[in-house]
């Protein structure tokens, strides 16, 4: 945790290992406001999780941001966007569909970004989100 300005910045890290190959952290919060990096849905060890599985990989990179959140003191509900990447347009279904089953009483503003492609083989979609809590 550091102090600046009279703010408090907090960061989480999963272990992961780009996180610290490529200087980030997964959350970072400051004051009332927190953000989670991109999320993939892989393994701490950095599998790919689910293969193809735009739903499951989908759940899979929202519990990476609820951890996330957690870790710098937040919830899902605090979560007011949400950013799904996709390399299909028509993964908008199942990614749709996975985050439904997450934030159906929550509700934060989402938006989709198609990509042409990501990292590893097999990932069919990331996941960021944005958090507010008033302090």
């Amino acid at each position: 945790m550091e102090r600046g300005a009279g703010v408090t910045r907090r960061h989480h890290e999963t272990g992961r290992p780009w996180e610290k190959a490529c200087g980030y952290s997964r959350a970072v919060r400051v004051g009332p406001y927190a953000e989670t990096a991109l999320c993939s849905p892989c393994g701490p060890d950095g599998a790919v999780l689910h293969p193809g599985d735009v739903h499951r990989q989908t759940l899979a990179c929202l519990d990476l941001v609820r951890e996330a959140l957690e870790g710098v003191g937040m919830t899902l509900a605090d979560v007011v966007k949400t950013r799904i990447y996709v390399a299909d347009p028509a993964h908008w279904q199942e990614s749709g569909r996975a985050h439904g089953e997450v934030f159906k009483d929550i509700r934060p503003a989402l938006g989709w970004v198609y990509m042409t492609g990501f990292f590893a083989p097999g990932i069919t979609v990331e996941v960021e989100a944005t958090a507010f809590r008033q302090e």
